[in-house]
């Protein structure tokens, strides 16, 4: 019987991960994939807002259009639900490698070479400027909580601090993914070999 060749390189793949994942350390190993589960759940936890959000608009398009009562707070919704998302699967998208990159640069370089210029970036601006933000946001979400914060431009003033609160939570959530990250690009810098490129072969 004919193996299927595709088979046979999804095979090959594995059998070379498994080999190079063998020569890297196993907890740390163990620690990026912890990561990127937290990351990828809360970003499937969080894609359920999608929901509410897609149909407040639309209750709002009907009732102002079909039944002429619009409504005060579909707007809000909306606005505060897009706020959450855009915040809280940041982390989920560095996981996926989602984010905006100069790709005609970066898709020409070698797996180390890419490791080498992520893990000085993630090191010099990445942590620092993330860890000041971290900072920073909780300051402002603090203070928001304190004072239960209200939108005093809406006719029904809901509450803001919630969505406030998702700037420090948000920012703590792309640190903790940005370790995972870093681990994966000294892998590469030092090895020539992405963990991620094999992960996601060795899934599809």
């Amino acid at each position: 019987m004919t193996q299927d060749p595709c088979d046979t390189a999804k095979q090959a793949i594995s059998d070379d991960t498994t080999a190079l994942q063998k020569s890297f350390p196993r907890r740390l190993l163990k620690i990026i994939y912890a990561i990127d589960r937290v990351s990828i759940w809360s970003g499937k936890f969080l894609a359920v807002l999608i929901l509410p959000m897609v149909g407040s608009l639309v209750y709002e398009v009907f009732a102002r259009y079909f039944f002429t009562a619009p409504t005060v707070w579909a707007n809000d919704i909306s606005t505060m639900l897009y706020g959450v998302l855009w915040m809280g699967g940041s982390a989920y998208a560095l996981q996926r490698q989602l984010h905006i990159r100069t790709d005609f640069l970066y898709e020409k370089w070698s797996t180390r070479t890419k490791g080498i210029v992520d893990s000085v970036l993630y090191l010099a601006l990445y942590f620092p400027g993330l860890l000041i933000f971290l900072w920073i946001g909780w300051e402002y979400a603090f203070r928001s909580m304190m004072f239960m914060e209200r939108i005093i431009s809406s006719p029904w003033m809901p509450y803001i601090w919630p969505v406030k609160l998702m700037i420090p939570v948000s920012t703590l959530l792309l640190i903790i993914q940005g370790v995972s990250e870093l681990l994966k690009s000294l892998y590469a810098a030092s090895t020539g070999f992405s963990l991620q490129t094999a992960r996601e072969e060795t899934e599809t």
